[in-house]
């Protein structure tokens, strides 16, 4: 087993920890709460990692893809937390991607108004961004993550061993939100180690959540790149993964931060450099989305309380821009071809 890196979120009175490393999970016992005396374990079919719970423990599947992602899914494991006699005194795990970590957070929150959880995140985009900093939540048709609560974990686990398992297209999501921290801080993630690198990322994001744990203000900083993202992710029936979807919307973002006279051709040059050139993602708009639809789309969006609302980078850095005007959005889509 290699050395373990271990980051502390340090939210005040709740402070917990996460545990990166290939072998990580060793250290789950010591992640959870001592009252704990029975687990409900929501995972997927084909979870690439063994778990030894020493703990009774019943096990939960829910379903793969965004779909699943949804109340009837919380209804159904809350259901399920009863039928076993799950209480307050005892845990909810969540081992999986993101979906699974989103859905088993709020589950958790729902659960008699509240049951400790503990993550073990088993893709790039877990470890990185949903199973850190307490967001869970779940879809509706009209858009991404609109019901859902602050429910922060006992504690995190980011089993890298699960990676080696991971196809691609789950590579490739984890490297979108993995981009996005190129731009929050500056940091040369790509000259760390793989271990090193997620660890930074949750060390970023960790600051950031301990300082504005309910998105009053610098916390929406880690949803740079989103806004698109989530219109893109329904127009196209999630055809379109959620880092795959980042990756565009980083670029959409600066598109629209050059429209506004915040940032320079070059930027938006470093912009596609990162996420195209050093991450090979693509940064394309996809085939068959329309500029309307997708403005449409943003206008739902759960950041805009003054008219449309976007993260956008700039010369103190990135930071929200609230009252976008339509014109300067419908430009920057016609820039990326819409």
């Amino acid at each position: 087993m290699s050395v373990l890196r271990r980051v502390t979120v340090p939210i005040e009175g709740k402070p917990y920890d996460v545990v990166v490393g290939h072998g990580a999970v060793s250290v789950l016992g010591s992640l959870l709460p001592p009252s704990a005396r029975r687990a409900a374990l929501v995972t997927q079919e084909g979870l690439p990692l063994a778990l030894d719970l020493t703990i009774p423990h019943v096990v939960f599947h829910v379903g793969h893809g965004e779909q699943h992602k949804s109340l009837a899914t919380i209804g159904d494991l809350c259901r399920g937390f009863a039928q076993m006699g799950l209480t307050r005194s005892d845990v909810v795990i969540g081992a999986g991607g993101g979906m699974v970590t989103d859905v088993a957070g709020f589950a958790a929150a729902s659960y008699h108004r509240g049951v400790p959880v503990v993550h073990i995140a088993t893709s790039l985009l877990g470890m990185i961004d949903a199973a850190i900093g307490g967001k869970t939540g779940v879809n509706l048709p009209e858009g991404k993550n609109l019901v859902g609560a602050f429910w922060q974990p006992s504690g995190v686990v980011c089993e890298l061993d699960a990676l080696d398992t991971l196809p691609e297209i789950e590579i490739r999501c984890g490297y979108g939100e993995m981009a996005k921290y190129h731009f929050l801080t500056g940091d040369d993630l790509l000259a760390m180690s793989l271990t090193d690198r997620i660890a930074r990322c949750v060390e970023i994001k960790a600051e950031v959540v301990a300082a504005d744990e309910r998105e009053d203000g610098r916390r929406a900083l880690l949803n740079y790149g989103h806004t698109l993202a989530h219109a893109l992710e329904i127009s196209t029936e999630y055809r379109l993964a959620h880092g795959e979807a980042v990756a565009i919307g980083l670029v959409f973002a600066a598109h629209l931060a050059r429209v506004l006279d915040r940032i320079s051709d070059a930027r938006v040059d470093e912009h596609y450099a990162v996420v195209g050139e050093e991450y090979g993602l693509v940064t394309d708009l996809p085939a068959g989305v329309s500029a309307e639809q997708l403005l449409d789309l943003m206008r739902h969006d759960k950041k805009a309380r003054d008219g449309l609302t976007f993260i956008l980078d700039g010369s103190n850095g990135v930071e929200v821009v609230p009252e976008v005007a339509e014109s300067a959005v419908l430009e920057a889509l016609a820039r990326m071809g819409a």
